[in-house]
């Protein structure tokens, strides 16, 4: 991602209804901790999720494999350094969590980048993963995004066990918008298509994420996976 895709994301994922509505799942996760402490996101970009741990009293650390993104996450004030995702210059058993949120799928050897994060938590710490799901929602879009794989539920917790981790749970996101993706998933993509969403599009996507989270819909097909594990100590 260049620089000025960097700068482009930064400016918009204050009011972006899926930056948003990230930092909303971030923030109710963090509730289950009784206590903050030492934190780590990989493929941080400007260190947004690390600035939403730093508001709730964690330690936060970025890791990004861009100079210009571990340079603009310090320009904001968060303690980022360049590393890449298979290979965290990171000590062992350090973090009590973890966050890799839309990265994974952007890694090839993404065994590689989960043992890492096996690694780098301390027993009983916890990794907190979003990734785009379904295969069959493949499109231009994903490819313009550098994406190089969708995860399936059976997938995604392949991947976590076979990293020593247990997952605790698996939920399903953007239920609500599927339709609408499965309906534009075999257009061509624009660099423009990746601009600011229009206000009213943005804020009807925010409203309907905001509705999805008050429904009993966590287990049908969605556009995105969540996933929480525990490395076992």
């Amino acid at each position: 991602m260049d620089t000025i895709e960097l700068q482009r994301i930064a400016r918009i994922e204050n009011d972006n209804w899926w930056y948003r509505e990230r930092r909303e799942i971030l923030s109710a996760e963090l509730l289950r901790f009784s206590v903050p402490g030492a934190a780590v996101e990989i493929g941080a970009a400007s260190g947004a999720s690390c600035r939403v741990l730093a508001g709730h009293g964690w330690s936060a650390t970025a890791i990004d494999l861009s100079p210009d993104a571990v340079a603009l996450a310090r320009a904001y004030g968060v303690e980022a350094y360049v590393g890449d995702a298979r290979y965290l210059p990171l000590p062992a058993c350090e973090y009590d969590l973890a966050l890799a949120l839309d990265v994974l799928d952007q890694v090839e050897d993404d065994e590689r980048a989960v043992a890492e994060v096996a690694r780098v938590l301390r027993p009983g710490g916890t990794v907190l993963v979003s990734v785009p799901c379904d295969m069959a929602l493949w499109s231009a879009h994903d490819v313009a995004l550098g994406r190089v794989r969708r995860y399936s539920r059976r997938t995604l917790v392949e991947l976590l066990e076979g990293a020593g981790l247990v997952p605790e749970r698996v939920w399903s996101r953007g239920v609500l918008h599927r339709p609408l993706l499965r309906l534009l998933r075999n257009r061509t993509v624009r660099r423009e298509d990746l601009a600011p969403l229009h206000p009213l599009v943005n804020e009807a996507l925010r409203l309907s994420a905001s509705l999805e989270r008050r429904l009993p819909v966590a287990s049908w097909p969605g556009v995105w996976l969540f996933a929480r594990a525990r490395r076992p100590g």
